[in-house]
């Protein structure tokens, strides 16, 4: 499916990027294969469905869709499920258990104490420490800025999103930012979290909720700006 046009939901004519399937040709030797691909015959393919991006000589798939995947070094926001004498479980959005290890939190923690420091429904900001290959994950709270999250709001958005949302050099979220004043934390498992004024939180998950829904369409940065400004000024 190459560049073309679609109707949006608010009726304006809208460019699409390309979106390719399992097994379509990306390229034929000119690029270097990367995420979401496979060579045969000298030949570069999509290995799964999503977004044609090529950057750096490199042709990547960007998925559209599916369960996130952690990966070592992701910031990801996750919330704690349940509780052991010597660690957390913290659900991350993902098919795979992340365990916290007491010696993992920026805390002195007693055996038999997790429960006060991190409770059943607490909400976290960590790293994904290591993924093992049978998919054993660990997360660290023992890292600069990392840290239990309190009040605000989550909104849980498709990881594959994620990078739209954060924009080229943190372009696009530090535009939200500037205009509605708000603090926010983009986990790599598709998780936002977002404090400040309530009118202002609005606003920003409206801005949000536009890049998830038209993430693969054109001058989006440019249609995310007039909205922001068409609802309130930039703070100063």
């Amino acid at each position: 499916m190459k560049e073309s046009e679609i109707m949006s939901k608010d009726g304006m004519v809208r460019s699409v990027r390309e979106i390719v399937v399992p097994g379509e040709l990306l390229d034929s030797g000119k690029l270097k294969p990367g995420n979401g691909t496979y060579v045969a015959d000298g030949k570069i393919f999509a290995s799964q469905l999503g977004i044609k991006s090529t950057k750096s000589n490199y042709v990547n798939v960007i998925p559209l869709g599916g369960r996130y995947i952690p990966v070592t070094g992701d910031n990801v926001i996750g919330k704690v499920i349940d509780i052991g004498p010597s660690n957390w479980l913290i659900d991350i959005n993902s098919p795979y258990p992340a365990p916290l290890h007491v010696n993992e939190v920026p805390w002195r923690v007693e055996f038999g104490d997790t429960a006060r420091y991190l409770n059943v429904g607490d909400t976290i900001l960590a790293k994904v420490l290591m993924v093992d290959e049978t998919k054993r994950v660990q997360v660290t709270m023992k890292d600069q800025g990392l840290r239990k999250l309190q009040g605000g709001q989550i909104v849980d958005i498709s990881h594959s999103k994620v990078p739209r949302v954060i924009g080229k050099s943190g372009s696009m979220i530090q535009l939200i930012k500037s205009h509605t004043n708000c603090r926010i934390f983009v986990g790599q498992n598709g998780r936002i979290w977002l404090d400040g004024d309530i009118e202002n939180i609005v606003v920003a998950i409206r801005a949000i909720r536009m890049i998830d829904e038209d993430a693969q369409t054109m001058r989006l940065t440019e249609r995310v700006k007039e909205y922001l400004e068409s609802v309130m000024k930039p703070s100063q």
